[in-house]
């Protein structure tokens, strides 16, 4: 008798396919929105680098007793954190330290890619894109004059949303705002 002998096939089944292919487009499906929600999460970064930079610039003026300014350049979409020295706010020979800013100026630069897009559209302190803080770390109008400012607001677009970093006067507290893009 002659034995029939089986190969044994190493190709895959109709049925081994169709799952495979079905837990990748289920994986797709789950992978996909958060890839969308990436860049607002970079927005919302910015956001947050925003309000932790202002309040970097109230407590240095505080605890140097020395008036401190963010000098925002809706332009550029940049800001700059600059020492206020003899009542002058001058950006370039005054920026603070930051050892990982460019020029190693505490500068941040909205045109790179880890703020996802988002765009300073206004800044307004006292009819003005400079916010200055006074050595007890309230809002001032000028920088050479004690006179306490109205406070203000930055606007930050980007992700169909807007979002309004708000300093109050007086008491420089911080408080975000978010409304979505009409």
């Amino acid at each position: 008798m002659e034995f029939l002998r089986r190969t044994s096939s190493r190709a895959y089944t109709l049925i081994e396919v169709l799952v495979v292919v079905t837990v990748l487009g289920i994986a797709a499906a789950l992978v996909i929105p958060e890839m969308a929600s990436a860049h607002s999460l970079r927005v919302q970064a910015a956001v947050r680098t925003i309000v932790s930079d202002i309040t970097f610039a109230q407590s240095d003026a505080l605890a140097m007793q020395e008036s401190r300014a963010v000098v925002f350049d809706t332009a550029a979409n940049s800001y700059t954190l600059v020492e206020v020295i003899g009542g002058e706010i001058d950006v370039e020979a005054n920026a603070m330290f930051d050892s990982g800013g460019p020029r190693n100026r505490y500068m941040r630069d909205f045109g790179d890619q880890v703020y996802g897009g988002a765009r300073i559209t206004a800044a307004a302190f006292d009819d003005d894109e400079i916010l200055i803080f006074d050595e007890l770390g309230s809002p001032q109008r000028d920088p050479d004059a004690s006179t306490p400012g109205f406070g203000g607001f930055v606007e930050v677009t980007g992700s169909g949303s807007i979002y309004r970093v708000n300093v109050d006067a007086y008491t420089g507290r911080v408080t975000v705002e978010r409304r979505d893009a009409e």
